[in-house]
């Protein structure tokens, strides 16, 4: 028997979404590759999720989230999922492990970040080179290089500055962080920014560091780190949609069997609280859709019977 809904990402709007659904009675398959609670483990502080008045570090609000999730009955798949496809009556979803079918999908896979370029890395620096925070184990007394200008990188040094020194290098001479992490990344003594600053070459060293050597308006920069964190961006993360569900997309979405959620769709708006809700909106207006199935099944049983049902 299919499932009803499989629900593919376990960030904030997968997590809310499945929640959601728990409430209606159903039982969605959700799907996580990582960790369950996505980028929330990267970040230093929500200071814009409702019910926290001071904020709350992202690890914190994440965990919150899974045990809500986990007192409702929400059951998490940790398996990558490979493919998912649109057979025209179901949907295919294979991981390693099997092939999960359903009639409806919810896809919640947030976004991957953009890989740095421009200069190689030696195999034996490849461990101390991340995209996320969550990455690394907890660090300190360690020198770490930011390569990144927006909130991710700020956000990122301000986790990191609490034990360790970080080095941001941002590529252009624009600031694209809020204002506020711009403000305290400036008094934070353990962070020290460079502008149109440009990594040419990485080189390990005897002692297990590494040196970044950089091109800046002064001229070569050559610093020495232990690691390095690439922050260039991110987007989304849908390569394991097949074709024939990307040309079908429109019109499944368009019958409320198919939704795309959070971080995923949502361009530079990649908040929590929008990705939640974004979650919630898709689970209600799913499990409409999913009764006005079993109605328009249940017209169809009547052996042909004239009824006064309006899905007939």
């Amino acid at each position: 028997m299919p499932e009803d809904v499989v629900i593919i990402g376990a960030g904030p709007a997968g997590l809310t979404a499945a929640i959601q659904l728990r409430r209606y009675g159903l039982r969605p398959r959700l799907f996580e590759a990582r960790r369950p609670g996505g980028l929330l483990w990267n970040a230093n502080l929500v200071e814009n999720y409702p019910g926290f008045p001071g904020g709350i570090p992202g690890p914190a609000l994440a965990r919150l989230f899974l045990e809500q999730a986990t007192a409702v009955g929400v059951e998490i798949t940790l398996e990558a999922v490979t493919t998912l496809d649109w057979t025209g009556s179901l949907f295919r979803l294979q991981t390693s492990c099997g092939v999960t079918e359903a009639r409806a999908a919810i896809v919640a896979t947030g976004t991957r970040p953009r890989p740095l370029t421009g200069f190689d890395t030696p195999e034996e620096l490849q461990d101390r080179i991340a995209y996320e925070v969550a990455d690394w184990p907890a660090l300190q007394g360690e020198r770490i290089v930011i390569i990144g200008g927006g909130d991710a990188a700020f956000d990122y040094a301000l986790n990191l500055a609490r034990q360790n020194f970080v080095i941001i290098l941002n590529r252009s001479a624009q600031v694209k962080c809020l204002p506020l992490l711009w403000e305290r990344a400036s008094a934070c003594r353990n962070i020290a920014y460079y502008a149109n600053t440009v990594v040419q070459r990485l080189l390990p060293r005897p002692d297990g560091r590494m040196t970044v050597e950089c091109f800046s308006p002064q001229g070569m920069l050559t610093l020495t780190a232990d690691r390095l964190l690439g922050a260039i961006g991110r987007e989304p993360q849908k390569d394991f949609l097949a074709p024939t569900l990307q040309r079908e997309a429109p019109v499944l979405e368009a019958c409320g069997l198919l939704y795309f959620v959070g971080d995923l769709k949502n361009g530079l708006f990649r908040q929590t609280a929008i990705a939640a809700g974004d979650g919630l909106r898709a689970a209600m207006h799913l499990y409409s859709r999913l009764q006005e199935m079993t109605d328009e099944s249940a017209c169809l049983d009547r052996e042909g019977r004239n009824c006064d049902c309006v899905h007939c």
